[in-house]
């Protein structure tokens, strides 16, 4: 339980490095597809970068973001087959990790970071009328959706495919 409450937090920080290269650093338009349509719409192209090697040290952040969460993904398997884990086991680590990423993408991406600290909106400040006057982020409907569906569902069905060994 110790190490599924590790990896939860390894994942929140890589998928948290992740975001701040994308939206600080890269500044490429295609990441940002879960953004509101309406913001989506006003972000232009960045062709200067922020400073020089602003993209290499984005893109460098970025894939070591991508192989801390896949290094998650695979010591939860590992472990759990070392260890024997049942379905059970596998289902309630999976699921731990994906909840405690989800509230963790709710309050302190959606909450804090976009609505009271303006974060994206300081490296794109053309969204801010897009942005402004909302209580809470701009996809409630679709978290919720992926906290107490999608990720209960893709939690069994890995969870499934890991007891299959």
């Amino acid at each position: 339980m110790l190490l599924t409450v590790f990896l939860a937090i390894i994942f929140c920080l890589a998928i948290t490095v992740l975001l701040i290269s994308a939206v600080a650093f890269v500044q490429k338009k295609e990441f940002f597809s879960s953004a509101p349509k309406e913001a989506r719409a006003l972000i232009g192209e960045r062709d200067r970068e922020l400073f020089y090697g602003a993209r290499i040290i984005g893109w460098t952040l970025m894939i070591m973001s991508i192989a801390v969460i896949l290094g998650v993904g695979v010591i939860s398997v590992w472990d759990g087959l070392r260890n024997h884990f049942t379905f059970r086991n596998f289902f309630l680590r999976f699921l731990l990790i994906f909840t405690v990423y989800k509230i963790y993408d709710m309050v302190c991406f959606d909450y804090f970071l976009l609505m009271k600290f303006h974060f994206f909106q300081y490296y794109y400040p053309e969204t801010e009328s897009a942005l402004t006057g909302r209580r809470y982020g701009f996809n409630l409907k679709s978290q919720l959706l992926k906290l107490f569906v999608i990720f209960p569902g893709i939690s069994a069905l890995a969870a499934w495919i890991c007891t299959l060994f």
